[in-house]
């Protein structure tokens, strides 16, 4: 082969080389930095195919999806100086990619640091201006958006967005959890307590108001039932009344025949009575025959 021949099959190769080093492509899931000697020279990029110079431009690349930090649970104080143990994670990413490179060099692992500090700093702050009642139940939503208030203006300048902060678990440090699991129990034994005497006091007051009803109810009825049996009987001793004076004498028999079934009425029953009393003077009169 000729020395022309080589010659130009390398400049041919160097060609090829440095034309597939011009070309580079940016994904749709992805943002693009243009550096030339580590100075941005471009960060707008549509995805597809670009160009740059070989050698002296370079590209660097982030991920423009949604990204997570989940640390290992953090133990924090409470504004009543109990200790917690808080798991969190935090939703990310990166809006600013310029500012981004310059503030982190553009490596992830500084990048994850920075921010992990950041929203510990935040986590603090709020869970200390808190009691564990307020963080644990009373004010959680609250709080989660207070710690991404806090956090979201130091994050930006990473030039990275916060998009969503949130408490998975807060547990008690083993040290104290039995505890505060024992004060927990005193308490709900407590306001049961409370539950089972309330319960007493108004049982016996319904009780006490059902016996007092039940005491006006009976002297009531007693009431009714002597008056209405004093009705009837005036009824009655106007009857007999009014039959003693239309037939004296048939009412004087009616009126023994009675008193001869009261007395004598019971199997047993035992009257001594001389037969000459005026009690049997109607069945002294009465006649076998008739």
């Amino acid at each position: 082969m000729s020395s022309g021949r080589f010659v130009a099959l390398v400049i041919l190769g160097l060609a090829i080389i440095a034309g597939w080093s011009s070309l580079f492509t940016v994904d749709q899931r992805e943002l693009a930095l243009k550096l030339r000697f580590g100075e941005v020279v471009r960060s707008e990029f549509e995805p597809g195919l670009q160009l740059k110079w070989p050698v002296v431009e370079n590209v660097l690349k982030f991920p423009r999806r949604i990204l997570t930090i989940s640390d290992r649970p953090e133990r924090i104080f409470t504004a009543e100086n109990e200790a917690l143990q808080v798991d969190f994670f935090v939703k990310w990413r990166i809006v600013d990619p310029v500012r981004f490179y310059t503030s982190t060099g553009g490596v992830p692992m500084i990048a994850n640091d920075r921010l992990s500090e950041i929203i510990k700093n935040a986590v603090v702050t709020q869970f200390g201006k808190r009691t564990v009642k307020q963080a644990i139940s009373v004010g959680r939503a609250e709080l989660m958006r207070d710690m991404l208030d806090t956090a979201a203006p130091t994050a930006a300048d990473l030039g990275v967005e916060l998009i969503d902060f949130r408490i998975k678990q807060v547990e008690f440090m083993d040290d104290v959890r039995n505890s505060v699991y024992l004060q927990m129990e005193a308490e709900r034994a407590r306001i049961a307590a409370e539950r089972r005497a309330e319960g007493r006091a108004d049982a016996e007051k319904t009780r006490a108001e059902a016996d007092k009803q039940r005491t006006v109810i009976l002297a009531n009825a007693y009431r009714d039932g002597q008056k209405i049996r004093g009705e009837g009987d005036a009824l009655a001793a106007a009857r007999y009344a009014g039959a003693y004076n239309r037939d004296p004498e048939f009412y004087a028999f009616y009126r023994s025949i009675n008193a001869y079934k009261k007395s004598m009425g019971k199997p047993g029953d035992l009257l001594v009575l001389d037969p000459n009393n005026e009690f049997f003077r109607y069945l002294n009169q009465s006649s076998g025959n008739r």
